[in-house]
């Protein structure tokens, strides 16, 4: 089979993982990144997809650095396989009251959540184009939709990520570059949820919490829809999610 890479910017514990042990399961060689003082949770998410016969490039890269992510796309095109699929999946979620939010803050969120997106899509962009072909998935949230009491920044940065998504879209999709993006609307199966909402976490055994697994499968079945009947937008909750 001819070797061909997928990108998954964010690959933590939780839907990034998901995402890559996915499509390393079919094939892919997939390069995962995390920013460098999470490396060795990375070298363990690169040995749980190699101990399933997969093949894994973890990188410490900061996704808001634009030479960093030039020369991961470089690095990845000129030593392990053309760039097939890429994702974002970076979060950014935090709560102030806006006159709490200091710029500093305001400024991070944006970074994380939309401008890092900007990079990862141009640079896969480039790559992509002369080829004709490829997948550049986002991982949006609620906040992609619509703000709420606390959530400035964080809905500033996904709606910014989402536009961008919208406009990439119409920009490739007629050089048969797909571009999607996913509003992931509810709780997690994470530790984090564990924690923080035990009786929304209860609800796991019913179904009532998205499973990174479920949530990759999605990502998987966007990237083989055909040409004729492309998603753009893909919304993912539980029954339970009240919207």
């Amino acid at each position: 089979m001819e070797k061909k890479t997928c990108l998954v910017i964010g690959a933590g514990d939780a839907t990034g993982g998901a995402i890559a042990k996915r499509f390393a399961r079919e094939g892919f060689e997939v390069c995962i990144v995390r920013r460098a003082r999470h490396l060795e949770a990375l070298e363990a998410l690169a040995d749980e997809i190699r101990a399933a016969g997969g093949i894994a490039h973890p990188f410490g890269v900061d996704a808001r650095d634009e030479d960093e992510m030039i020369n991961l796309v470089e690095t990845i095109e000129t030593t392990i396989a053309p760039l097939e699929v890429a994702v974002f999946n970076i979060g950014g979620n935090v709560r102030f009251p806006i006159v709490e939010m200091t710029s500093r803050i305001y400024r991070k969120v944006w970074e994380m959540c939309s401008f890092a997106g900007f990079l990862m899509g141009r640079e896969a962009a480039k790559r992509m184009l002369p080829r004709g072909k490829g997948t550049i998935l986002f991982t949006g949230a609620t906040a992609s939709v619509r703000g709420g009491e606390g959530f400035a920044a964080f809905a500033g940065g996904k709606h910014s990520l989402r536009a961008l998504a919208q406009s990439m879209a119409r920009e490739l999709g007629p050089s048969g570059i797909h571009v999607a993006h996913v509003v992931i609307d509810g709780a997690i199966d994470t530790a984090f949820i564990a924690e923080r909402f035990p009786e929304r976490y209860a609800l796991k055994d019913q179904d009532g919490i998205l499973q990174p697994d479920d949530i990759a499968e999605n990502y998987w079945n966007l990237h083989n829809q055909k040409r004729s009947a492309w998603s753009f937008e893909l919304d993912l909750r539980p029954w339970s999610e009240k919207w």
